[in-house]
């Protein structure tokens, strides 16, 4: 299946979209301009929070009626009491907090279910990039150089996966994309190698 769907700028968003149930509530972190948000409030009838450091995002939010917190995420979710959400959304942002692992720790602390939506730096595009130009790799989804990337906690589908094992957290669903496109046969058989981006639905296993 190929997301040709022009409501999202990025592919991931509307899997997400398609995967949080109506009436449910939502913390996006790291919404951007908050246009998941935005269509899952007026379609969905969720209700949703937005938080975001982006000073120039935020006022797109607000602009959009999407509520938000102008706040860094390394600092925001211990504000939120324990299962204060149904779902909490990190999508295309685990990489560019200071603490990945603690960032996981408290979403899943904060939210019933936890959706990530992940660079795959192990995509052989990335890995040939790097072996035959002997430089940080570039892409559409990593446009950026390495002097100036956002991007501080670099990894693989394989690590992220090896990560929940060693933490209690259970993968519900992984959905994996190479470039707009899902279900292609090669990033479904080995996702770690072909797939450039994954979404997954996660819990914590301990809590009941």
């Amino acid at each position: 299946m190929k997301y040709k769907n022009k409501k999202y700028t990025r592919p991931d968003l509307e899997i997400i979209s398609n995967l949080i149930p109506a009436d449910s509530s939502v913390l996006d972190l790291g919404c951007g301009a908050g246009e998941l948000l935005h269509d899952l409030i007026h379609s969905k009838n969720v209700k949703g929070q937005g938080i975001e450091l982006d000073s120039d995002l935020v006022f797109k939010c607000v602009s959009r009626g999407v509520p938000v917190i102008h706040q860094d995420l390394d600092e925001a979710l211990k504000e939120y009491s324990d299962r204060s959400f149904d779902y909490v959304i990190l999508s295309q942002t685990l990489q560019q907090v200071n603490r990945p692992d603690h960032t996981l720790v408290e979403m899943l602390r904060v939210g019933r279910y936890g959706i990530v939506g992940l660079l795959n730096f192990g995509h052989w595009r990335v890995r040939h990039y790097l072996t035959l130009h002997g430089r940080m790799p570039k892409s559409k989804t990593l446009p950026y150089e390495w002097y100036n990337t956002p991007n501080i906690h670099l990894s693989t589908i394989r690590d992220f996966q090896m990560y929940c094992r060693q933490h209690q957290i259970r993968i519900l669903k992984q959905i994996n994309l190479v470039h707009r496109r899902v279900g292609a046969l090669l990033p479904r058989l080995f996702p770690n190698s072909f797939a450039n981006l994954s979404v997954f639905v996660v819990e914590n296993e301990t809590v009941k």
